[in-house]
C-alpha cells in the first residue's frame, strides 16, 4: 500500500466522536496513520470532559511525541508516570522525550527503569545510547 495515502487519509468521522471512548478509538487510528494534528483536535474535547483519562492522555503525549513538541510531551509523560509509575510505554517515551532535548542525566532514571521492567532489548539499547551520550561509557579505542 502506497504510505502516502496511508498518512494523509482523511480521519474518521463517527457519530458521537467526542465521547472518550470513542475519541479514542479515532485518535489511535489518525495517530497510527500518522495524523498527529488530526489525533490532538478529536482527543481536545474529549479530554475537557474526562482531564484525567489515562488512555487519553497516553494517546495525547504519542501525538506530541510525533510532533517533536517535546516539552509538551514532556508534561503529559510526567503526569503519566506519576499516575502509574510501572506504565513501561510512558517511562520510556519520557526518557526518550529528554533524550531527544538533550537532557541525559534526567532522562537516564526512567531508560533504566523501563529498560529493567520490560526486558525490551530496544530499551536497553536506549540505557546505552544515552549513556554514551551523557559521557558515562566511552567506545573502546
Amino acid at each position: 500500500m502506497n504510505d502516502d495515502l496511508v498518512r494523509y487519509a482523511p480521519p474518521l468521522v463517527l457519530p458521537g466522536q467526542h465521547r472518550p471512548e470513542a475519541a479514542f478509538r479515532v485518535a489511535h487510528d489518525l495517530l497510527v496513520r500518522r495524523a498527529p494534528r488530526e489525533a490532538l483536535e478529536v482527543l481536545a474535547p474529549a479530554l475537557e470532559a474526562e482531564p484525567d483519562n489515562i488512555g487519553l492522555r497516553t494517546l495525547r503525549a504519542w501525538a506530541y511525541l510525533n510532533q517533536a513538541r517535546l516539552q509538551r510531551a514532556e508534561e503529559e509523560l510526567a503526569w503519566l508516570v506519576e499516575e502509574q509509575p510501572d506504565d513501561v510505554w510512558a517511562r520510556h517515551a519520557l526518557g526518550r522525550s529528554l533524550e531527544r532535548q538533550s537532557r541525559h542525566d534526567e532522562a537516564l532514571p526512567h531508560l533504566r527503569l523501563a529498560a529493567a521492567m520490560s526486558g525490551d532489548p530496544e530499551h536497553e539499547l536506549a540505557v546505552l545510547r544515552v549513556e554514551r551520550l551523557a559521557g558515562r561509557i566511552t567506545s573502546a579505542a
